[in-house]
């Protein structure tokens, strides 16, 4: 019998290599035409397409000190969705403290499309000004 849920370990291993920021392992996870949206205005806002892109975007996320909580891992038919808690200040004293849902669309054992949700968008933006 098939199954009608997502494959989860896709999106451990996608936490795992974030986690320890291991880029090379994370190119192993994402499909080379991967899609990721954000919002907002910061540099890290717009939709990006491909590995590199959403490596490089990964590493402007973590050079910035964010400390994330995983709050919950929602499994659906075609993804899994990360319930994220950001948290992160910056010498000047910009402080972030937002609730995300991370969208991981599942395709052939990659993550091939990444959706971010944001509960603060307008502080994001300013903090990755």
């Amino acid at each position: 019998m098939a199954s009608n849920r997502a494959d989860v370990t896709v999106a451990e291993r996608f936490l795992g290599a974030f986690a320890a920021h291991d880029w090379e392992a994370m190119r192993t996870v994402l499909a080379p035409d991967l899609a990721w949206s954000m919002p907002g205005t910061g540099t890290i806002s717009g939709t990006i397409h491909g590995v590199d892109a959403a490596v490089n975007r990964l590493q402007e996320i973590v050079g910035r000190g964010l400390d994330t909580e995983l709050l919950h891992v929602l499994t659906g038919e075609r993804g899994v969705t990360l319930s994220l808690h950001n948290t992160a200040e910056t010498p000047d004293g910009r402080k972030l403290d937002e609730y995300l849902a991370t969208v991981l669309t599942i395709r052939d054992g990659r993550v091939a499309a990444i959706d971010s949700y944001l509960s603060d968008v307008d502080g994001m933006s300013a903090f990755f000004n």
